[in-house]
């Protein structure tokens, strides 16, 4: 049964619109959606990335790496009610954990704070997981996506990770290592975020087909950062990515093992993923 609903018309009973939040015109929702921006020394990139933020999301969660600029007050400045938290951590990775750790909604975005992402596709992110899917994964190469911050190294480097785990855990995504993503809540407790750089992004999507979840990938336009410079290093990052990967096909194998030494009737593999 779909989660999609219309709000309710005039003359309808009004407890029958209570908590419903409208998306457009013909949609509304009743699930809160909170949004988690990573953000180091971003003050200059935040009014791009928060006016084109959705005015009915439920919260804004920003999660501060000990900025030495004006990130936070530039962020209460441009929605007074964000929640600030701070990164006592360091890298990407655990900038998402502690974000996501605060977040009180039933759904959770991520959005970088470099203004490369556009706030207004959130709602196709949203309406995939209202519908049905249980992970909503942005794509630069899916039909409809893009990306204008890409070299080529970095093109092929992705495209073959991509097509590494494809094979290694039966996934079919378009796109690997890409920010820009979208779940319920409820992930959180299946997928057991444990790394802390840029490869958090290739873990989550390896362990929700991992996990059986429910995966729809949402075109998506990466744009250029707008001021200052990336942290993200192309062949450090890669090779970090391929020892996650590695890691995971590792620990899939081992459990298979567990699993055909305490029950062989297993052994088939029904349930495994391909």
């Amino acid at each position: 049964m779909s989660s999609v609903l219309r709000p309710p018309s005039s003359g309808s009973d009004p407890s029958l619109g209570t908590g419903y939040r409208p998306i457009s015109s013909h949609l509304a929702i009743t699930p809160p959606v909170s949004v988690v921006i990573p953000a180091m020394n971003e003050a200059e990139n935040l009014p791009y990335v928060f006016k084109t933020l959705p005015a009915w999301i439920h919260e804004v969660v920003l999660v501060d790496g000990n900025s030495t600029d004006d990130t936070v007050d530039v962020a209460r400045s441009l929605w007074p009610a964000v929640k600030v938290v701070e990164q006592h951590g360091k890298g990407k990775g655990d900038a998402l954990i502690t974000g996501f750790e605060a977040c009180s909604g039933d759904i959770i975005v991520m959005v970088d704070a470099d203004g490369s992402a556009d706030g207004n596709e959130i709602v196709s992110y949203v309406s995939a997981l209202v519908s049905g899917a249980d992970f909503a994964k942005g794509s630069r190469f899916a039909n409809g996506g893009g990306t204008d911050d890409m070299t080529f190294i970095r093109k092929l480097g992705n495209r073959a990770l991509c097509a590494v785990v494809n094979r290694k855990f039966g996934a079919r995504y378009t796109d690997l290592c890409y920010g820009y993503n979208a779940f319920w809540r409820h992930c959180l407790d299946k997928i057991d975020l444990d790394c802390t750089g840029f490869e958090v992004e290739t873990l989550m999507n390896i362990r929700v087909v991992k996990a059986g979840l429910r995966v729809q990938e949402i075109p998506s336009h990466e744009y250029l950062r707008i001021h200052g410079t990336s942290n993200l290093r192309a062949v450090r990052d890669g090779l970090r990515v391929l020892k996650v990967i590695l890691a995971e096909r590792s620990n899939r194998r081992d459990l298979r093992r567990r699993r055909t030494h305490r029950s062989p009737q297993l052994h088939t593999g029904r349930g495994e993923v391909s």
